[in-house]
């Protein structure tokens, strides 16, 4: 069985719009949240969620 998790917003910690499975991987991912209105870029690797790094 598969788990799931919503994604967190890394600047203000509130739930965002988008789900994560144990086999998701990401990579530059766009993460918009929608109460603080910010977009950060993000990796996802085996249910941990990580920031981008700027080129």
């Amino acid at each position: 069985m598969n788990t799931t998790a919503w994604v967190y917003c890394p600047v203000c910690g509130n739930k965002t719009r988008t789900m994560i499975r144990e086999d998701t991987e990401m990579k530059n991912f766009p993460l918009y949240c929608p109460k603080c209105k910010k977009e950060t870029i993000i990796n996802v690797e085996d249910m941990e969620v990580t920031l981008a790094e700027h080129k």
